[in-house]
């Protein structure tokens, strides 16, 4: 006669504090996500799952977790699935069932998605990489839904290319060009400035799922930065990229506030109540810190302070 196992973790803990998350993370899974008359997107994700603790309870089931985790994705699998967020997702409200002693669980998910792209100047084929970021928080209440992304490109610090633009136009005064020919040219091409690596981060959280496709996303977080990048480069690219970049040079903020308009301008469903987080982070190339800046507001805070109706007037 096998002897049944006692179950710590129901027992009480010598000391009752409740916890707000409890649960396992580096989770790695392949998920697969179908594609309306296209193949699937197969992806290698990294999951952390969570739930809540009440202060009476000495520990969580993580068996339990891992199992609900596996179970829901052998079922994104086995049917079709869209969308990242709705895996998430499934699996928090499967989590929220299978606790009694919980009233809220949280699944969040990364992944790497590569895309096809092809080179701006020469118009040959290239990959990139994106990372996705999706979430789910469930409730008795229901689920809020998150997708979002981190992506990479390149910045011209504007302040920077001031001082080439000054120092330029002297050059040609001293040289004998007249200054109708000089702002000319300095309209036509873009002066030096010290160019960095930036790191884009855009997240849209609502109720249920958030109406925003993940790759208009992409789009919108990569389009904020002075330049997209490519893996593949050739010279003319090269020399595209570069031109491009010097000719919208842009502050950190900057980059969070088109962010922000490029949501308000291509996600006119998102409700008001939807929540937007926006983070730009930049390798600084001639500094040995980064610049950093990032704005979390709700959908119609944005949309008000782009129609200029919550700006001071001036006097």
């Amino acid at each position: 006669m096998s002897q049944q196992l006692p179950d710590v973790q129901a027992a009480q803990p010598d000391v009752t504090v409740g916890l707000n998350q409890v649960g396992v993370t580096g989770v790695e899974k392949l998920v697969e996500l179908d594609r309306p008359d296209d193949r699937p997107i197969v992806l290698m994700a990294e999951f952390e799952v969570f739930v809540d603790l009440p202060s009476w309870r000495k520990g969580a089931d993580m068996s339990r977790n891992m199992e609900v985790v596996d179970e829901t994705l052998e079922a994104a699998v086995a049917e079709p699935a869209y969308r990242v967020e709705d895996v998430c997702g499934d699996a928090a409200e499967r989590l929220l069932e299978k606790h009694e002693y919980t009233t809220e669980a949280t699944v969040e998910m990364e992944a790497e998605l590569v895309t096809r792209e092809r080179t701006p100047a020469t118009d040959r084929p290239t990959q990139g990489t994106a990372t996705i970021i999706a979430g789910a928080c469930a409730t008795e209440e229901g689920t809020t839904a998150e997708i979002g992304t981190r992506v990479t490109g390149m910045t011209v610090c504007p302040c920077s290319q001031g001082m080439s633009n000054s120092r330029a136009r002297e050059t040609l005064a001293d040289l004998g060009v007249d200054e109708e020919t000089t702002e000319e040219f300095l309209d036509r091409v873009p002066q030096a400035g010290h160019s960095q690596r930036g790191h884009a981060t855009l997240r849209v959280e609502s109720d249920g799922a958030p109406e925003a496709d993940l790759s208009d996303l992409i789009d919108v977080a990569r389009d904020s930065m002075s330049a997209r990048i490519y893996n593949l480069a050739k010279r003319p690219d090269e020399d595209y990229m570069t031109e491009h970049a010097h000719a919208n040079a842009k502050f950190v903020e900057d980059c969070v506030r088109d962010m922000a308009e490029g949501v308000v301008r291509e996600f006119p469903d998102l409700p008001d109540d939807a929540v937007v987080t926006m983070k730009q982070s930049n390798d600084e190339s001639i500094h040995q810190h980064n610049a950093h800046a990032e704005r979390v507001a709700e959908v119609r805070t944005l949309r008000e302070e782009l129609d200029g109706t919550d700006v001071p007037a001036d006097d």
